[in-house]
């Protein structure tokens, strides 16, 4: 089970953009988008690492990786950081992030994803609408469901906030991650933690 999260994570990064989408757009640009990313996977004449930047390059315009790293670490400690803490956090959830897609990509093999629907709900407290695109990523024994989770920013533009993988939300997994480490550490021990991480793993 932990490899398929692994897996799972892998198609986080299956879909990609090189323009902002609009409501309309989502489902069909995403299907083409995530058949796209997966060609990329597949070639033989690629290293995992080429692959990764490959598709790397083109997801930037549909992920706001800032209120994903703001998600993540929680209000009350992104309250009490410092302007250059918060520069280097956000900088290097980013990186984190990205990086633990190339090193993952190795576990890809046969797998499918099927875009299912989309779905329109609204926050109960707001009345804010967020965009649901639920997708399928299906296996030789087992399939899941990988459904993405849009809210749409001040330019009227839909990014995508968090993913959940099989009923698990990959920004409250970080988010519940970073809170125990800041039980154990100070926030400047966390975010240097985090960024020789990503210096070995670059």
């Amino acid at each position: 089970m932990k490899n398929i999260f692994k897996v799972l994570l892998i198609t986080l990064f299956s879909i990609s953009s090189l323009f902002a989408l609009q409501k309309d757009e989502i489902k069909t640009v995403m299907s083409k988008k995530i058949d796209d990313s997966i060609s990329i996977i597949k070639k033989d004449n690629m290293t995992n690492k080429q692959k990764g930047q490959e598709i790397v390059k083109i997801i930037d315009e549909v992920f706001d990786y800032r209120k994903m790293a703001l998600i993540s670490l929680g209000r009350d400690a992104w309250v009490s950081a410092t302007t250059d803490q918060k520069k280097r956090y956000l900088k290097a959830f980013e990186i984190n992030l990205k990086n633990s897609y190339i090193d993952k990509l190795g576990l890809y093999t046969d797998q499918k994803v099927k875009v299912v629907d989309l779905e329109s709900t609204f926050t109960q407290k707001s009345n804010v609408e967020r965009i649901k695109l639920i997708t399928e990523l299906i296996g030789q024994s087992e399939s899941y469901t990988v459904n993405y989770l849009f809210y749409q920013n001040r330019d009227k533009e839909w990014l995508i906030y968090d993913i959940d993988l099989a009923g698990t939300s990959v920004i409250a997994t970080a988010r519940k991650q970073y809170a125990g480490l800041l039980k154990q550490k100070s926030l400047e021990e966390m975010i240097s933690e985090i960024e020789a991480k990503n210096k070995i793993n670059g």
